[in-house]
């Protein structure tokens, strides 16, 4: 989330007037993410979530809400798009697609607990449960071919030190070991601890749903370990790890193709946000409030996965 549409506040009056919402008290704009432009909006009826999209089409953003509102009618704690009084999702702001969505209650977490990563590891489960009920389909934007091609790119463009080798050696790996074959659906792909919000204790919802798409379910579950499950060094914290796995394997147990992948899940997943840090560093968008997380984080990650071959803990998980 980062602000590059500045939005007047006449424009925002003038937007807000086709919902039931109330009139405008205030706004602020977000600057944590990188992808899209983000306003809280308070209005005399509720707060909300203001996003205009500054990498999808307009005929492309419908999959994106009509998910987040199926989750959330499924029991997924998750943000409710609102529809205006025509009864869209979508609407068009400085030229821009735009959405409004519920403001959840509570905070994202910056370093969390045993219980907190159960609650996340039995979420995702659910999700992936309920996905096959969803009948959209879209593709995995920053899938293998994306995280293929990119590294191709990106290979001449840095230094040893920052992993020239170790990215080379990775594309060489994941070129030889990617199955197209492992159990898949919609997955939220970015649930990162700065999209889940917690309240007094609980899960409010999950949010940002914007990368959402079909693939691996264990690819999905790797990009929440790789996040909510590390060190500062880019290891993987065992308590965490395990109590993530755990709660995810009661709700849905992984086949034995899946536990085969996690190697390969955790080291792509490693390798997907690496890529993508590298990218906007090498490549920086303006915007008048934006954000560049650190691509070593997920060097580190990844240095990891490969040089420790990280597997699945045996465990009962019916108990």
């Amino acid at each position: 989330m980062s602000v590059y549409t500045t939005v007047e506040r006449e424009e925002l009056d003038t937007f807000l007037a086709h919902y039931s919402v109330g009139e405008l008290v205030e706004y602020e704009g977000i600057s944590a993410g990188i992808e899209n432009t983000n306003y809280f909006v308070t209005t005399t009826q509720g707060r909300f979530v203001l996003t205009l999209f500054e990498q999808h089409e307009f005929d492309e953003l419908g999959y994106f809400l009509d998910l987040m509102a199926f989750f959330a009618d499924g029991g997924v704690p998750s943000a409710r798009p609102i529809a205006d009084n025509a009864g869209a999702f979508l609407r068009h702001l400085c030229d821009k697609p735009a959405a409004l969505v519920e403001r959840l209650q509570g905070g994202d977490i910056k370093n969390p607990n045993i219980e907190q990563c159960r609650i996340m590891g039995e979420t995702l489960a659910q999700l992936h449960l309920l996905s096959p009920n969803f009948t959209q389909h879209r593709v995995n934007t920053r899938g293998h071919v994306w995280r293929m091609e990119t590294a191709e790119r990106l290979l001449d463009r840095i230094p040893e030190e920052e992993g020239k080798a170790l990215l080379q050696a990775e594309l060489n790996y994941q070129q030889q070991h990617w199955s197209n074959h492992l159990a898949s659906g919609v997955v939220h792909a970015d649930l990162f601890r700065d999209n889940a919000l917690f309240h007094d204790g609980k899960l409010a919802g999950v949010i940002d749903f914007y990368y959402a798409c079909n693939d691996a379910f264990v690819y999905d579950l790797a990009v929440l370990l790789n996040d909510w499950c590390c060190t500062d060094s880019g290891g993987m914290e065992e308590a965490r790890f395990n109590a993530m796995l755990h709660a995810y394997q009661a709700v849905r147990p992984l086949p034995e193709e899946e536990k085969a992948s996690f190697n390969t899940m955790l080291r792509a997943a490693a390798l997907r946000f690496w890529l993508s840090r590298l990218q906007d560093k090498l490549f920086p968008k303006e915007g008048e409030l934006t954000q560049i997380k650190d691509p070593s984080e997920f060097h580190a990650i990844l240095n990891y996965h490969v040089s420790n071959n990280t597997q699945l803990p045996e465990f009962n998980t019916t108990s």
